[in-house]
Protein backbone atom coordinates (compact mmCIF):
# COMPACT_ATOMS: atom_id res chain seq x y z
CA UNK A 1 0.00 0.00 0.00
CA UNK A 2 1.75 3.63 -0.93
CA UNK A 3 2.22 5.43 2.43
CA UNK A 4 1.90 9.11 1.79
CA UNK A 5 3.99 9.80 5.19
CA UNK A 6 6.88 7.80 4.30
CA UNK A 7 8.83 10.29 3.91
CA UNK A 8 7.89 11.94 7.15
CA UNK A 9 10.46 11.57 9.98
CA UNK A 10 9.86 9.73 12.97
CA UNK A 11 10.00 12.87 15.14
CA UNK A 12 7.59 13.16 18.29
CA UNK A 13 4.69 15.02 16.47
CA UNK A 14 4.74 13.25 13.49
CA UNK A 15 2.62 10.54 12.35
CA UNK A 16 2.21 7.50 14.79
CA UNK A 17 3.90 4.23 12.68
CA UNK A 18 2.45 1.33 14.66
CA UNK A 19 -0.67 1.52 17.51
CA UNK A 20 -1.61 -1.04 19.62
CA UNK A 21 -4.42 -1.76 22.41
CA UNK A 22 -3.31 -0.95 25.67
CA UNK A 23 -4.36 -3.35 28.25
CA UNK A 24 -3.40 -1.63 31.84
CA UNK A 25 -1.08 -3.59 34.12
CA UNK A 26 0.87 -3.13 37.13
CA UNK A 27 3.71 -5.32 36.29
CA UNK A 28 4.28 -4.83 32.37
CA UNK A 29 5.71 -1.91 30.61
CA UNK A 30 3.85 -1.33 27.32
CA UNK A 31 6.12 -2.91 24.27
CA UNK A 32 7.47 0.67 23.48
CA UNK A 33 7.37 3.83 24.71
CA UNK A 34 4.59 5.84 23.71
CA UNK A 35 4.57 8.76 21.55
CA UNK A 36 0.66 9.51 22.54
CA UNK A 37 -1.80 7.75 24.01
CA UNK A 38 -5.68 7.90 22.71
CA UNK A 39 -8.65 7.38 25.70
CA UNK A 40 -11.53 5.83 23.76
CA UNK A 41 -13.60 6.40 26.62
CA UNK A 42 -12.81 8.84 29.48
CA UNK A 43 -12.04 8.78 32.85
CA UNK A 44 -8.64 8.53 34.83
CA UNK A 45 -5.38 7.76 33.54
CA UNK A 46 -2.38 6.72 35.59
CA UNK A 47 0.79 6.14 33.93
CA UNK A 48 4.36 6.02 34.48
CA UNK A 49 6.59 8.02 31.98
CA UNK A 50 9.33 7.11 30.60
CA UNK A 51 11.31 8.68 32.99
CA UNK A 52 9.93 7.22 36.13
CA UNK A 53 7.59 9.22 36.98
CA UNK A 54 3.88 7.98 38.28
CA UNK A 55 1.38 10.47 37.27
CA UNK A 56 -2.25 10.54 37.04
CA UNK A 57 -4.31 12.46 34.59
CA UNK A 58 -8.04 12.96 35.98
CA UNK A 59 -11.27 13.05 34.36
CA UNK A 60 -9.77 12.59 30.48
CA UNK A 61 -12.61 13.04 28.22
CA UNK A 62 -13.34 10.29 25.55
CA UNK A 63 -11.64 11.15 22.74
CA UNK A 64 -8.53 12.60 23.99
CA UNK A 65 -4.78 12.27 22.84
CA UNK A 66 -2.82 12.68 25.72
CA UNK A 67 0.89 13.97 24.47
CA UNK A 68 2.84 11.97 26.84
CA UNK A 69 6.08 9.46 26.33
CA UNK A 70 4.52 6.52 28.59
CA UNK A 71 6.21 3.37 29.49
CA UNK A 72 3.25 1.98 31.49
CA UNK A 73 -0.39 2.45 31.81
CA UNK A 74 -1.25 0.98 35.42
CA UNK A 75 -4.44 -1.12 36.06
CA UNK A 76 -4.75 0.75 39.87
CA UNK A 77 -5.89 4.15 38.99
CA UNK A 78 -7.09 3.93 35.57
CA UNK A 79 -10.90 4.16 35.09
CA UNK A 80 -10.48 5.16 31.39
CA UNK A 81 -10.84 2.24 28.73
CA UNK A 82 -10.22 1.42 25.03
CA UNK A 83 -6.60 3.43 25.30
CA UNK A 84 -4.64 2.91 22.08
CA UNK A 85 -1.03 3.52 22.47
CA UNK A 86 1.01 5.13 19.56
CA UNK A 87 4.35 4.70 18.45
Amino acid sequence: MPDPYSNVGSDILGPARNAAAVTPSNSADLPNASKRLWIGTGGDVELVTVGGDTVTYTAVPSGTYLQVRAARVLATGTTASNIVAEY
